[in-house]
């Protein structure tokens, strides 16, 4: 197992992405966060508050669960059992800068799956990703728009974020496939 961030990195790096947002946001009025579930979800949440504080607007914040639109969900090597938990977005995202944040972007396909939920709920005016570790390896045309950090990570490792909220502890490290 190998750390790539602490808690305090992890802190550092979201303040990062925030002044690289913000600009972005202060021009926008009709700006929304929506986080991919799960831990996209509760980053969406920080940044979300962050925001609401610098702008002293509050930025409205949704939940997206991805499940369905998954590309392996009726593939023979796919998952077995999909969870579905439900979607939160308490607002219209028609016309919105919509901030869609994940975890870890990979492959893309995650990304292109909240892509294809996000149009069935309506037209955003312009959709921005961010993610708090780029790994590399992507197998669709997907970059992040901003980036807490990059690193390259071998296809047979994973990347693991634990935050408080869901896990009890904050860390990203970097673990080999069992």
């Amino acid at each position: 197992m190998k750390k790539l961030l602490t808690a305090a990195q992890i802190a550092q790096v979201l303040d990062e992405m925030l002044a690289k947002i913000l600009p972005d946001v202060s021009k926008d009025k009709n700006f929304a966060v929506i986080g991919i579930r799960s831990r996209g979800e509760i980053l969406a949440g920080r940044l979300s508050a962050a925001l609401s504080e610098k702008t002293g607007r509050e930025i409205p914040c949704g939940t997206l669960d991805i499940s369905l639109y998954r590309d392996d969900f009726n593939t023979p090597n796919g998952a077995a059992q999909v969870t579905v938990q439900p979607t939160d977005i308490p607002f219209s995202i028609d016309g919105k800068f919509i901030l869609l944040v994940d975890d870890v972007l990979h492959t893309g396909r995650s990304v292109r799956a909240a892509m294809d939920a996000l149009t069935d709920l309506g037209r955003p005016k312009k959709v921005r990703l961010a993610v708090l570790v780029d790994r590399g390896n992507q197998e669709l045309p997907i970059r992040a728009d901003y980036v807490g950090i990059r690193t390259d990570v071998p296809l047979e490792q994973f990347v693991r974020v634990h935050l408080e909220e869901s896990d009890g502890k904050e860390e990203v490290i970097v673990e080999k496939s069992s």
